[in-house]
């Protein structure tokens, strides 16, 4: 089943069901959705489908970081409840122990040999993490194993 069909049943779902948080979460990235197939003029493939949910997802982050340090407790829990909807169409997220071994096989595979090898081990890493793991954190992990 398609991303938008998925989310237009989910939608009925959450009309039928008064789930407020679910039904502007789900309006939001249908419209996201929509956006982009006006934009491009086509419609997303499953990994721009998963960029454009990865990209929501962050910047849900971000809002929460931001909203925790102005002291705007309700306003981060509105953007957490939102990223939970969102995260419920990414695809599972790996483990932190997957991800080292992951990054393991990354540096080992590229012989990478010291911190200005980080590009080449991010590169190789990033596509088959791709909305399955939070870059900033796979580049946190990297940057350990290399320094």
């Amino acid at each position: 089943m398609a991303l938008l069909d998925k989310l237009n049943e989910d939608l009925k779902t959450a009309m039928k069901g008064g789930d407020k948080v679910r039904l502007e979460t789900v309006r939001l990235l249908r419209g996201q959705l929509k956006d982009f197939q006006i934009n491009k003029q086509h419609a997303p493939s499953p990994e721009e489908e998963m960029e454009i949910l990865t990209g929501a997802a962050k910047k849900r982050r971000e809002a929460i970081t931001a909203y925790r340090a102005a002291g705007r407790a309700e306003l981060a829990d509105k953007e957490a409840a939102e990223l939970e909807v969102i995260t419920s169409y990414l695809p599972q997220a790996l483990s932190p122990a997957e991800i080292e071994a992951l990054v393991a096989a990354a540096i080992q595979d590229t012989g990478a040999q010291g911190a200005g090898d980080l590009g080449k081990v991010m590169g190789k890493l990033m596509p088959q993490l791709k909305g399955r793991a939070d870059g900033k954190m796979v580049q946190q992990m990297v940057r350990e194993r290399l320094g």
